[in-house]
């Protein structure tokens, strides 16, 4: 019988919900008046059809009359709640195998300290060992316990990218200004170096060419001689076990290099 009644809110939530919400237990009806005409609804129908719209995860459903569903005496598989991984700034290396859902496989790392970062103006990437956690959007407290995260700034070496500038260009970055008696010295040890170090024509073309089309971020060299370059993780260190990302430039390094000097002001006074 109620398979032929009217009833406008099929129009709203669709029949096959509401078909499957009216499940007649007896022959009593309810009555539910919309405006001048009836709506026939059978006896699961304004209560049960009204609980039915909300979530139906079995802790928060209730029965027709308002009783509560009887609590499970223990939480099923896939209602388990994982510990988070907290990734530590480690030497000692430790990744953990688990087995998850439909028998996949995931890798918690615990404990890093490399990660392949990528230098995406100069189109390489080289592994490199993380040195500090500088800064984090969300807690300063995973910047104090030196936690890695998604999306964490961090301080990377920057002997790699150096090594490999020198070897495409020709050209060492991030080598200090000295005073003049020690540049004369220094000319001497280069001038020795170059007749060790000749190279052919061919590799000497290779580098001018090279030469034309190169341009480096007056803020990166200034990292250069530092010896440490500003990274961003992009990679999920409790999901798949590495603390991979890339090299910060341009607007989004300015953007962080604000923030940390920011915060290290901020200190400086709390400290004072």
């Amino acid at each position: 019988m109620a398979a032929n009644v009217f009833c406008p809110l099929y129009k709203t939530v669709g029949f096959g919900l509401l078909r499957r919400s009216l499940k007649p237990r007896s022959a009593a009806a309810d009555f539910w008046r919309e405006g001048e005409g009836a709506v026939f609804l059978t006896t699961a129908g304004q209560h049960g059809y009204l609980a039915r719209l909300h979530a139906q995860e079995a802790g928060h459903r209730r029965e027709e009359e308002g009783v509560a569903e009887e609590e499970k005496s223990c939480l099923e598989r896939y209602e388990l709640g994982r510990q988070p991984a907290n990734t530590k700034l480690s030497s000692n290396k430790t990744v953990r195998r688990v087995r998850v859902r439909g028998g996949n496989v995931k890798w918690r790392a615990l404990r890093l300290d490399h990660g392949n970062y990528s230098w995406g103006s100069e189109a390489v990437t080289r592994k490199t060992r993380i040195l500090d956690v500088v800064y984090n959007a969300s807690n300063n407290e995973l910047v104090r316990t030196q936690t890695l995260v998604k999306s964490a700034i961090v301080q990377v070496d920057a002997a790699p990218f150096k090594q490999w500038y020198l070897q495409h260009y020709g050209v060492e970055i991030g080598r200090k200004k000295k005073a003049p008696s020690a540049k004369k010295e220094a000319t001497e040890e280069g001038e020795a170096a170059t007749e060790e170090e000749k190279k052919s024509n061919h590799v000497t073309r290779k580098l001018e060419k090279r030469q034309q089309g190169r341009k480096l971020d007056p803020h990166i060299e200034e990292q250069f001689g530092s010896g440490r370059l500003l990274a961003s993780i992009s990679s999920r260190p409790g999901q798949c076990g590495r603390a991979d990302g890339y090299i910060l430039e341009g607007k989004e390094l300015e953007f962080y290099m604000k923030k940390i000097q920011r915060k290290k002001g901020k200190g400086a006074g709390a400290a004072a």
